[in-house]
């Protein structure tokens, strides 16, 4: 009850502190924004291997190596591709239409931090606030609070040695269901930036507030039968092995083409796969599910396969990279269809691209609609159709979806947080960028003027046209027939939904 107490008051305190920050924040031009932002990321790949090793000792999950990665994409990868972005003053105009569009910041961003990528999380999601004139509160996951508090310490010193008001960058210290709660909640807090679990995602669309909510993936991976092989499977192994595969994109499940089935076996054992017997399937399904038969046990989440084979009552050997379990159906008759956030894979084989397609689609629908899906495939027209009809708003070709669908090895937007749309129950689609942490305020001009042809006086009526149409004939002076009028209507109403096309 305390620790709720403390956590509520922390939140209620930090939001007020944000908000004084971000009033006097707004008032930046751009060129402080960039020079701030700038500090911050420099600072953040400064202290990269520091975080990722605070983060893998906290948590217990996870790659050292592949956090410092996490650290520096979030870091380095995203100034690259957000320094450039307009987010003060004018951000369009359109001069035919007399149409100017103004970058207004929202306030205060609460952003909720996963234990899985707790500091590079943290940093992405305060570089693109900051971008965008906004400050930020974050409420780190209870077992990686320290990492975060850490970051976000980084973060605002730097920050503010580049002229940032004080206030701008904070952490809960004390994260707490209800304190998280309080954050999302607070009458100051503008928008909810959040990463997490299917049942976090859905209290914050509940907080009332304005929010972009990303949870699991169980993302699939199809090698047709025209894929390179060899690379396809090292772009597998690569995906579903990075940080122990906490990443929401990282490949969950194999769905392999009949015809090389025999290939793409042989070549994951040359990538130091283990392929489960039925008895080991077994002993990992007790393991890794839970009683309640749904998420996965937060035991396994980002280890390493032998210390999973070990709890589970096996052993395998010491230089292997990941497991594979072959599955037959998806759902709760093999549980392990679903996202395992570790460096556990499923294997499928079908026969042709359009029955793998269709199992594509039955593991989106358990548990990863509208994320993320590979396509490993040399026919453009297999591709073109799983770009289609797959309901994945990431189609990520020929290379490794865990980092690809980040935006790491594809130009997608350098993301952390990868809205799966409506189908996935978001907002959007998008990777999430500091655009949409702006509000936009547009002013327009007159361009077709109204003259009421049923006016006492007037005496004379101009149509609407667009701008770049030659203006109307005039029409008939005040005092029309009836006839006329309806006829001045018609044409007035049809000229206008023209203009509207």
């Amino acid at each position: 009850m305390d620790a709720d107490l403390r956590s509520v008051q922390e939140a209620r305190d930090l939001v007020a502190k944000a908000a004084a920050a971000q009033r006097q924040f707004a008032a930046a031009e751009q060129r402080e924004v960039d020079a701030i932002v700038t500090a911050m990321a420099r600072a953040a790949s400064a202290n990269a291997e520091r975080l990722a090793r605070l983060a893998v000792d906290e948590t217990g999950m996870g790659v050292y190596e592949h956090k410092i990665i996490k650290n520096r994409f979030a870091s380095d990868f995203l100034l690259d591709y957000i320094g450039p972005m307009q987010t003060v003053g004018v951000i369009r105009e359109d001069r035919a239409r007399k149409v100017r569009e103004l970058a207004v910041p929202m306030g205060v961003v609460g952003a909720i931090i996963p234990t899985t990528n707790p500091t590079s999380t943290a940093i992405y999601k305060a570089l693109i606030a900051v971008k965008a004139r906004n400050a930020i509160v974050m409420s780190p996951h209870p077992r990686a609070t320290k990492c975060v508090v850490e970051t976000a310490r980084i973060l605002e010193e730097a920050a503010l040695g580049a002229g940032a008001p004080p206030g701008l960058i904070n952490s809960m210290t004390v994260p707490t269901l209800d304190g998280t709660n309080a954050l999302m909640r607070h009458k100051l807090t503008a928008v909810i930036l959040a990463t997490g679990g299917a049942d976090m995602v859905r209290a914050v669309y509940a907080a009332g507030k304005p929010a972009y909510g990303v949870g699991p993936g169980n993302v699939p991976a199809i090698i047709e039968r025209t894929a390179r092989v060899d690379k396809a499977v090292a772009d597998v192994v690569d995906g579903k092995t990075f940080d122990g595969g906490v990443l929401c994109s990282s490949e969950n499940s194999v769905v392999c083409d009949a015809p090389i089935e025999r290939a793409v076996r042989d070549a994951f054992r040359r990538e130091r796969a283990h392929f489960c017997s039925p008895d080991e399937k077994r002993a990992l399904e007790r393991l890794m599910i839970p009683a309640s038969g749904k998420g996965i046990n937060p035991d396994v989440v980002g280890q390493q396969p032998q210390e999973i084979a070990r709890k589970a009552g096996f052993s395998i050997a010491a230089d292997a990279k990941l497991m594979i379990v072959d599955l037959a159906k998806v759902g709760r008759e093999d549980p392990l269809s679903r996202e395992k956030l570790c460096p556990v894979l499923g294997f499928f084989v079908e026969d042709g691209w359009e029955r793998c397609c269709e199992r594509a689609i039955e593991l989106l629908n358990y548990g990863g609609l509208g994320h993320s899906l590979g396509i490993h495939s040399q026919d453009q027209y297999v591709i073109d159709r799983f770009f289609a009809e797959k309901p994945a708003f990431r189609i990520i070709v020929n290379s490794n979806v865990a980092i690809g669908a980040v935006g790491y090895t594809t130009g997608f937007a350098p993301a952390m947080t990868l809205g799966p749309g409506s189908w996935g129950g978001s907002i959007t689609s998008d990777n999430i960028t500091p655009l949409h942490l702006i509000n936009i305020k547009r002013i327009g001009e007159e361009i077709r003027p109204y003259a009421d042809p049923l006016r006492k006086g007037s005496a004379r009526v101009s149509t609407p046209r667009p701008p770049e149409a030659a203006p109307a004939s005039a029409a008939a002076a005040a005092g029309l027939p009836a006839s006329d009028v309806q006829r001045i209507v018609e044409q007035f109403l049809s000229d206008f939904r023209a203009s509207r096309r």
